[in-house]
């Protein structure tokens, strides 16, 4: 087996290459710009570490991991623009580095992009391989929609947002899982328990995510924090938080939320001030290990020898230990 360090080289070396650019190279320079600092390659990472549960012969499923990032970063490079998001991995977003135009078509090559090198895979698996995309691609799309429509809503609940946050993070993470196991020709039950894996690491993921943006470090973040209260993003903190308020203090959270003219910081502080009084820190943190252990049990039942699994129990253990 593959340790995630040696995969993460591999998928280093590999974008290095910068195989996708074409002319005219004013269209791929954004994607090129995107990719350069693109984190730690989770998801390419998570589809080899699937393939090699099985095989050894990574090469054969690379390209198609690479495909996965691609995919990955035309959402992130359109998200931005939806957002108006400053800083994406501690760096300006594409669409304030150049414009709105150039971030959407850029980010549309980038998806054509993607297909071109997801596609890369033996003939017998390749039509279960694109219908996994597709049905993940739009469940992705369906989850940017549903974030959308939460931002003129007040009524969101619990549920309604960890659905939403399935579709729109947690399908890409599965759907790499169950693409790797699934070119690597693993049974059908292991590909969809992979997958069901992936779901549960991928809600951990973005609520973590959630988490960060009160109480992380920008430095370790990647963008600024706070900046889901600035803009009241409907988050699981502020979902929770008005489930547990009191009627004083949902008058309070409802003040600032339709407040137009605030002080950013302000705002944040007392935002931040009603969490804390609420113990809405420890209840993300429970959320959060609830599905990190789901994913765990889903991951002990995977029929391979237990020492191949070490390296994705270490990849859960790895989310525990963002930054807190």
């Amino acid at each position: 087996m593959y340790t995630i360090d040696e995969l993460r080289e591999i998928v280093k070396k590999e974008m290095a290459k910068q195989e996708y650019i074409e002319k005219p190279y004013s269209l791929f320079e954004p994607i090129k710009y995107i990719l350069e600092d693109g984190g730690k390659r989770l998801r390419p990472i998570l589809t080899l570490l699937a393939y090699n549960l099985y095989r050894e012969d990574i090469e054969r499923v690379l390209k198609s991991a690479i495909g996965i990032e691609i995919f990955h970063n035309y959402t992130l490079l359109h998200d931005d623009v939806m957002d108006d998001a400053e800083l994406r991995r501690g760096r300006q977003t594409v669409h304030k580095k150049w414009n709105n135009n150039v971030a959407i078509l850029s980010g549309d090559a980038a998806a054509i992009t993607a297909y071109k090198y997801i596609e890369h895979c033996e003939d017998r698996y390749l039509r279960r391989a694109i219908d996994g995309f597709n049905q993940v691609a739009m469940d992705v799309c369906k989850g940017q929609q549903y974030d959308m429509e939460f931002e003129t809503r007040n009524d969101v609940t619990e549920e309604e947002y960890l659905h939403m946050i399935y579709l729109k993070t947690s399908v890409l993470i599965a759907g790499s899982l169950r693409h790797g196991a699934l070119i690597a020709g693993a049974p059908e039950h292991e590909y969809k328990a992979l997958y069901d894996f992936g779901g549960f690491l991928g809600l951990a993921f973005q609520l973590q995510d959630d988490y960060l943006d009160v109480y992380g470090d920008v430095s370790e973040f990647g963008k600024n924090i706070g900046g889901d209260i600035v803009s009241n993003k409907k988050t699981y903190m502020l979902i929770r938080a008005f489930e547990l308020a009191d009627e004083a203090t949902k008058k309070e959270l409802t003040s600032w939320i339709e407040m137009k003219d605030f002080c950013p910081e302000e705002k944040i502080k007392a935002i931040t001030e009603i969490y804390n009084r609420l113990g809405i820190k420890q209840v993300t943190l429970d959320a959060i290990n609830k599905y990190l252990k789901k994913s765990r049990e889903i991951l002990s039942q995977i029929e391979v020898p237990e020492e191949r699994k070490q390296v994705l129990y270490e990849e859960i253990d790895a989310l525990c230990d963002r930054k807190k």
